[in-house]
C-alpha cells in the first residue's frame, strides 16, 4: 500500500545535527548541519504569521537556528517542503478549513522547484500567496 502524505508528515524520522559530509549550496563541508523531520518543517511553517513570506532559504536558516545547528540540509527541506504541502491538501480534499492546513504557500512560490512538483499545480499556490497580499 502506498502511504498517503500524511502518513509520511507523521512518520517518525531521525531527526538530528551532524556535521555536513560535503559542501554543497551554502552548506560548508563539517559545519553542524540540522536534517529535519517533516513534522519539524510543518511545525515551523506553522508557526509564519498570515500575510508573511519566507523563502526557503530563510526557513532553512532559522530551523538550523532553532535546533542549534549552524544549517539545515537542503535536500531533506526539499523533500520535507513537497511532503507539508501534499498533506495540506489532503486534509483539504477531506474538508479540513484552510486555517487548519500548514500554509505553504509562505515558503513556496512559482519560482520554488518543489512547486513545479505538486501534484494539484502551482494555481493554488499563486491563489493563496495573491489572497495573503504575497508576491507571485
Amino acid at each position: 500500500m502506498v502511504k498517503s502524505w500524511n502518513d509520511r508528515l507523521n512518520t517518525a524520522g531521525i531527526n538530528g545535527i551532524k556535521p555536513s559530509p560535503r559542501t554543497v549550496a551554502d552548506v560548508v563541508e563539517g559545519q553542524s548541519m540540522l536534517v529535519p523531520t517533516a513534522r519539524q518543517v510543518d511545525d515551523f511553517i506553522r508557526s509564519i504569521p498570515e500575510g508573511v513570506e519566507m523563502d526557503v532559504r530563510a526557513l532553512r536558516t532559522a530551523l538550523a537556528i532553532e535546533h542549534g545547528a549552524e544549517v539545515t540540509c537542503p535536500v531533506t527541506i526539499g523533500y520535507h517542503l513537497r511532503t507539508v504541502a501534499e498533506a495540506a491538501n489532503e486534509d483539504l480534499e477531506r474538508g479540513m478549513s484552510l486555517s487548519d492546513v500548514a500554509p505553504f504557500w509562505r515558503v513556496i512560490d512559482a519560482r520554488t522547484p518543489t512547486t513545479r512538483k505538486l501534484s494539484f499545480g502551482a494555481e493554488f499556490v499563486a491563489a493563496q500567496r495573491k489572497r495573503e497580499g504575497l508576491k507571485p
